[in-house]
């Protein structure tokens, strides 16, 4: 520790400043980590600039409309003209603003609180009036330092507010230091007051035209230091508020490339999940990749995982397209499910329609794949309708929302059946009833789709009946 530093009692302040760096900067990493926080600060940072400004905007007009009618003489111009400033030097910052340090702001934002320091303490030059430079503290202006901090909490972050709280305290004393000892005096004015109030001195002392009242001047400025440190930690707490909602955001979005937003919704909501199961029928859907691991063995390690997290992403945004939900992925293949976590009337349709889909995007995708000497991927789908159980398992530590049941079994064997059948899509009968029923009894066009009785399916002692294409 700097023993000069620590014995004019500098040595806290350039710790905290450097807490404040340090600060900055990881606030800063983490916004160019998290597009959401980015985003978020950005949408906080303009919305209180904007709202600031007007606020300021309709403070200054008020102000100079009344302004006529307190002081009706020409010397009000001079007023005018200092509000006009104030006008543009608030555009400017609202211009200027963005999200970190801004050299330019800060410099506005010292300006703004000169300029407010020479409308209080410096006499209006095309005055006819003369009086003691002292006398500019009986207007009592110093509370308008606290409009432009309310101002600034609102715009701007915990370390600036910071920053206009020590400058207004160091502007207001280098004003009070200049007006005490090279202010204008007049001491025949004391003179006359202290006769007129002879055995009056405690109301001398409050009255004195040429007393800069120094202990009422330190109170000020602590009263503002005290006031200023408060707000400055209540925009720190509100700015960790702010990144932590984003961060929760990011979260959100990281759950959505694998659950639809109603399926985000339904998790984030729960205080209890343990003790929430419930069953519903549901469309459940498997694709897998037909012999792949007989294509990952003519490829590079890194190639095979690029080609099947790419692959993947085809498949989710097809589930997602359709409202449905990406259970799990499963190697080289996917589960999903449409009716999760609500079920609607149209949950089958939807399970048929993304199985198609799968099977087109998968042509289109194998054609791409060959024309760069890489083999095709043959894929199977299986879809059944059914009643599944709902439900997070796990533990508190660790849960897994999951979808059980035979329908999910089933689902399963449908889709390695299609081997045995020679076909890329398995669809349980029940599946084209449940489509039936949605259309009030009208035909189901096959759309190519052949019916087979009396599948049986590994593990099951029951055949049913499928549809295959």
């Amino acid at each position: 520790m700097n023993p000069w530093l620590n014995a004019l009692g500098l040595q806290r302040l350039v710790t905290f400043v450097q807490f404040g760096r340090r600060t900055r900067e990881h606030e800063q990493e983490r916004a160019k980590a998290n597009r959401h926080l980015m985003l978020a600060l950005e949408e906080e940072k303009h919305f209180g600039k904007t709202f600031a400004a007007w606020l300021r905007t309709i403070a200054l007009v008020a102000v100079a409309i009344l302004l006529p009618f307190t002081n009706p003489r020409l010397e009000v111009v001079y007023y005018e003209v200092l509000l006009l400033v104030f006008f543009v030097i608030g555009w400017a910052q609202l211009r200027l603003a963005q999200v970190g340090q801004s050299r330019s702001e800060l410099l506005l934002i010292f300006a703004d609180l000169v300029l407010l320091a020479i409308v209080l303490l410096v006499p209006n030059p095309f005055s006819h009036d003369t009086w003691p430079t002292a006398m500019q503290y009986r207007i009592d202006g110093f509370m308008y330092f606290f409009v432009f901090l309310a101002l600034g909490t609102l715009a701007y972050s915990w370390r600036t507010v910071l920053a206009i709280t020590t400058w207004t305290a160091g502007i207001w004393l280098v004003g009070l230091v200049a007006i005490h000892f090279f202010g204008l005096r007049m001491p025949e004015l004391s003179a006359a007051v202290a006769n007129a109030l002879n055995g009056w001195a405690r109301i001398f002392e409050t009255i004195d035209p040429n007393a800069t009242n120094v202990p009422l001047r330190v109170q000020e400025i602590i009263v503002l230091l005290i006031v200023g440190t408060v707000l400055a930690l209540k925009s720190w707490r509100a700015n960790q508020l702010l990144m932590r909602q984003a961060e929760l955001a990011a979260e959100r979005t990281n759950l959505s490339r694998y659950f639809p937003p109603s399926m985000v919704e339904e998790l984030a909501s729960r205080d209890n999940p343990l003790a929430e199961v419930r069953s519903q029928e549901v469309a459940v859907l498997f694709a897998d990749i037909v012999g792949f691991t007989r294509i990952a063995e003519k490829l590079p390690p890194d190639r095979t995982i690029t080609l099947l997290r790419d692959y993947h992403a085809v498949l989710a945004d097809i589930v997602f397209h359709n409202g449905g939900t990406l259970d799990k992925f499963l190697g080289d293949g996917i589960m999903a499910t449409f009716g999760t976590p609500q079920t609607a009337p149209d949950d089958a349709d939807r399970a048929l329609k993304a199985a198609r889909e799968i099977v087109v995007a998968t042509d289109r995708w194998n054609a791409e794949k060959t024309k760069e000497g890489l083999p095709p991927f043959p894929i199977s789908v299986g879809v059944h309708f059914g009643p599944v159980v709902l439900g997070d398992i796990g533990s508190l530590d660790r849960l897994e929302f999951a979808t059980l049941g035979d329908t999910v079994n089933v689902a399963s064997r449908l889709e390695g059946a299609s081997r045995e059948l020679g076909c890329r899509v398995v669809v349980s009968d029940s599946v084209v009833r449940q489509i039936a029923a949605h259309h009030a009894g009208e035909k189901v066009p096959d759309d190519g789709f052949a019916r087979h009785d009396g599948l049986r399916l590994r593990g099951r002692d029951k055949p049913i009946d499928v549809w295959t294409a």
